[in-house]
């Protein structure tokens, strides 16, 4: 999705949009914040790659990481819930996965767990790109979370 595009569609809407981002570094942040004028629809980025981050800067519960694994569908709903209580947004997404190299056979490489979080939805996935390389495995997510955003604004009724 072009993210030119999804910002025109959330500007259209009055909506405001905040990434919490683990193995993408950024990425989503960087896609949106790359178009000039993206600061009346992109709020913030929380690039919380350490668990420490995790907890300190969106909420994450420690009982969550230590149960789940930071790479698990609940631990990215509660990155992409602080996001939302930690912004003026109204769509986050959040990412967080193994992008490689490595990995293991409970939680493999190219294993991504996304979360979009809205006032009034949580949709969670996780999508298994594969063992595509750390920097394919990156660009993989940082899409697919950027359709998860256009997904969302196109299913919002305007303001």
């Amino acid at each position: 999705m072009d993210p030119a595009a999804i910002l025109a569609a959330a500007r259209v809407k009055g909506l405001r949009i905040a990434s919490a981002e683990s193995c993408t570094g950024g990425m989503v942040a960087v896609a949106l914040t790359d178009i000039p004028g993206s600061s009346d629809v992109f709020d913030r980025g929380f690039v919380t790659y350490s668990n420490a981050a995790k907890q300190d800067m969106l909420g994450v519960s420690p009982t969550t990481l230590q149960t789940h694994g930071a790479v698990s569908e609940p631990v990215a709903a509660e990155m992409a819930q602080g996001a939302l209580r930690n912004s003026l947004a109204t769509i986050t997404v959040s990412i967080t996965g193994i992008a490689g190299p490595g990995g293991s056979a409970h939680k493999p490489e190219g294993r991504v767990c996304f979360a979009l979080v809205t006032p009034t939805t949580t949709h969670v996935e996780t999508v298994e790109f594969g063992p595509l390389g750390r920097a394919q495995v990156r660009l993989a997510a940082r899409d697919h979370a950027l359709a998860l955003i256009a997904d969302a604004i196109s299913e919002i009724a305007p303001e």
